[in-house]
């Protein structure tokens, strides 16, 4: 074959390159654009231009969309977008795509509030919890914001996607994390006893692995995902710390010692503490279906960070997680550093 030849060749196969950009705020809600050239929501981004890396491109496109000054060093996704999936009008000769997700990090008050918008191109931006992409973006945009997002929690570094479906699913993409909206409670943290004029109805607890990761139980039918333990029955006697071992005995079949008080989190306007503990995994039982709501939850081990990143808990989070690290060292536990995500979906003993 001929250079030419094989240069025809290979246009005759081109694809265009694009790039895009994940941003979230403090809560973990998603940021993206209204255009006026698309009915549906965008993340920052746009062509990868002659001469540019993505990344480089990636940045461009921050300076010129938001007014942001950023540089673009970590990968999330990179999705091989196909015609038939963008459904593009036929005199566009769509020819596909290989699209970069980089990660934008997370904004606070100050960066969002320096936004400037480029005019007459994007007429606005806003925060959309998670679960509402699909109804704001087309679906293969929605399809690979989720699942850049999902592999910025796991932290397995960039996945591979073919029209926003990753090729290797994590443990987050199969039972569909953030699919269903978080439970917003921004509800402030108390490191104290509970006061005797508050009813305690809630007592979920931090339970650690050797190697410092927490249990999360992920509902199987909608992906939300909860700590172990409930509410009160007359058989813990008031006791919550034996409610805390009932539920994590009846949820995930967990086994757990040593556990210690972290504090309260108040109500306004209820008269009701939820407490919070911390205590060691000891084992793990086979999974079987929780007596109270007759599911089987996916039991996962992550860093109490990423654990955070499932919950729509505001910025009393950080201080709870600052008790949660005080008791980790008092029960002499390794901190985790950030990795993926982990089933446990045998039975294992410490």
């Amino acid at each position: 074959m001929t250079d030419e030849a094989y240069g025809a060749l290979r246009a005759s196969a081109a694809l265009w390159a694009g790039t895009s950009v994940l941003i979230t705020n403090e809560q973990g809600m998603v940021l993206v654009q209204k255009v006026g050239y698309r009915p549906f929501r965008l993340l920052p981004g746009g062509a990868v231009d002659k001469g540019e890396t993505a990344a480089q491109a990636a940045s461009r496109e921050l300076q010129e969309e938001l007014g942001a000054t950023a540089t673009i060093r970590r990968g999330l996704a990179v999705d091989w977008v196909s015609a038939a999936a963008v459904q593009a009008p036929e005199e566009m000769r769509f020819p596909g795509e290989i699209l970069h997700v980089f990660d934008g990090g997370v904004w606070k008050k100050e960066q969002i509030a320096a936004i400037q918008l480029a005019p007459h191109e994007i007429q606005a931006v806003e925060f959309a919890e998670p679960a509402d992409l699909p109804a704001l973006m087309s679906p293969s945009d929605a399809r690979r914001a989720l699942s850049a997002l999902r592999a910025r929690i796991d932290g397995a570094g960039v996945v591979l996607l073919e029209d926003g479906v990753p090729l290797t699913p994590s443990v987050l993409d199969q039972v569909g994390v953030l699919r269903t909206a978080r439970a917003c409670h921004h509800l402030p943290f108390h490191p104290r006893p509970v006061p005797d004029d508050l009813t305690v109805r809630q007592s979920w607890g931090w339970a650690f692995a050797p190697d410092g990761r927490v249990l999360v139980l992920l509902e199987p039918d909608t992906g939300a995902a909860c700590l172990p333990g409930g509410t009160p029955e007359p058989e813990d006697n008031g006791n919550p710390e034996a409610t805390l071992a009932r539920e994590a005995r009846e949820e995930a079949a967990a086994e757990l010692t040593g556990a210690m008080y972290l504090g309260y989190l108040s109500d306004p306007g209820k008269p009701c503490a939820r407490v919070r503990y911390a205590a060691a995994l000891t084992s793990l039982g086979p999974a079987t279906a929780d007596p109270a709501t007759d599911r089987t939850y996916v039991r996962v081990l992550a860093t109490p960070e990423q654990a955070v990143e499932l919950f729509d808990w505001g910025p009393p989070a950080a201080e709870q997680l600052e008790a949660v690290h005080q008791a980790r060292g008092l029960l002499g536990i390794p901190r985790a550093g950030r990795q993926p995500v982990t089933e446990l979906s045998s039975p294992t003993a410490w």
